[in-house]
């Protein structure tokens, strides 16, 4: 577990400014929020990880079609660079603040890579219906390798954190729905997108956009010349409890997890970050 992080004194500022939009909107862009250090760091750890994927490992694109949508996620217990990353950069401070929790848990991070001529979308949906986690003190901290112009990232519905409803979750390779009647079909995202705010930003390397568990969200494939590689570490705070969801649950369930209703304090979920 680390300290709580000493920040530079321009993004504590804009971090103290963010506040209030991150709990109307569900969804903030932090600028200039990692360093050159850490950006190449993540780099080393995106190629270890395509190079040795993990159980959790999958590329989406279907054989014999353009680019490649590649993800994986839990994998810092054994790719180094993610590890220092999370437990040491200024990732666990950046989002206890705009939680307003002063303690922060690491639920994961996850990797997505989109190479160029990609056409697999990321479906519309939100992330706690996957997860194994309940409580409002939950989120995502996305970041990206390269710029990404607003029309080639991701968007957020603003608000729809606060609509009190889960949404059943998606299949990345179908778009298909995840069997399951704990929560209730996704609604039409053509009307959705009509009748709200659509909130989404040009990112330069080193910015990050913060979201919270419940914000519905969706991407384009990717039609840049570049690679899109995108690293979202998912979070935890105070009133965060370990949950087993009816049907698919993202991550699984894993050994040394915490009970069912208790707080996910455990050595899959640790403490990072204590105010």
């Amino acid at each position: 577990m680390s300290a709580t992080a000493t920040l530079p004194e321009a993004l504590a500022a804009q971090l103290d400014a963010l506040r209030a939009d991150y709990d109307r909107d569900g969804a903030v862009r932090v600028r200039g929020a990692f360093g050159p250090e850490w950006l190449a760091m993540l780099d080393r750890g995106i190629e270890r990880n395509m190079e040795e994927p993990g159980p959790m490992g999958k590329r989406y694109t279907p054989e014999g079609k353009p680019g490649m949508f590649f993800a994986d996620y839990c994998n810092w217990q054994r790719i180094p660079e993610y590890r220092e990353f999370l437990f040491h950069s200024p990732a666990a401070e950046i989002v206890g603040r705009l939680m307003g929790s002063r303690k922060v848990n690491l639920f994961h991070e996850h990797v997505l890579v989109k190479e160029p001529g990609t056409l697999e979308p990321t479906p519309w949906h939100h992330d706690q219906p996957y997860w194994t986690v309940d409580g409002f003190q939950v989120c995502s901290l996305w970041m990206a390798l390269e710029p990404v112009p607003r029309e080639a990232g991701v968007e957020y519905v603003a608000g729809s954190h606060r609509w009190g409803r889960w949404f059943r979750p998606k299949r990345f390779a179908d778009q298909k729905d995840h069997p399951t009647d704990e929560f209730e079909t996704m609604p039409d995202m053509e009307q959705v997108k009509r009748e709200n705010r659509l909130l989404g930003w040009d990112l330069a390397p080193g910015d990050c956009v913060v979201f919270q568990g419940l914000t519905l969200h969706g991407a384009p494939g990717n039609h840049l010349p570049t690679r899109r590689r995108a690293v979202s570490s998912r979070w935890t705070g105070d009133d965060a409890t370990y949950v087993l969801r009816n049907g698919f649950m993202s991550p699984p369930p894993l050994p040394g997890a915490p009970e069912p209703g208790g707080p996910m304090d455990s050595s899959v979920f640790p403490v990072v970050r204590r105010a």
